[in-house]
């Protein structure tokens, strides 16, 4: 089984279908593995409230359902201080927000890999492996 963390920057496509969004397609192949079990994913505390700021910005109508959608989920949360001392030290490293961070110290603690679509953070943090692209993602399953 495919063991995934997954950015806001990934979740927040779940709910927006729009031609100015791009790669809604693989995240709604991430979403689909995750409902058949075929991909785990593990997150940081803070993804569904980042998930639903941003959609809260982008189309408010849809926080409401987001949420309970979100919540149904039953996603699995970790974030203890080993995760929080990592994301700290990339943080520093990467001169990069917390935030994001604490996204892939989860993924490089749990032996998982952090997909995102923001390339700005793919770029400064690829070097400490665990992440790819949304773009570039790949469950090996027919869509």
């Amino acid at each position: 089984m495919t063991r995934l963390v997954i950015d806001a920057s990934v979740s927040v496509k779940w709910f927006i279908h729009s031609e100015n969004e791009g790669n809604v397609p693989k995240a709604i192949e991430i979403l689909k593995g995750i409902g058949d079990n075929t991909i785990s994913i593990i997150q940081p505390p803070h993804w569904m409230a980042e998930t639903i700021a941003v959609l809260a910005r982008l189309q408010p109508e849809k926080v409401y359902r987001a949420i309970d959608l979100l919540d149904a989920m039953e996603i699995p949360v970790k974030a203890a201080a080993p995760e929080f001392k990592l994301a700290s030290r990339l943080a520093l490293d990467l001169d990069h927000h917390l935030f994001d961070t604490l996204y892939h110290a989860l993924a490089l603690q749990e032996e998982a890999t952090l997909i995102t679509a923001d390339r700005r953070y793919f770029n400064k943090a690829a070097e400490f492996g665990s992440i790819n692209m949304l773009t570039d993602f790949d469950s090996g399953l027919p869509n």
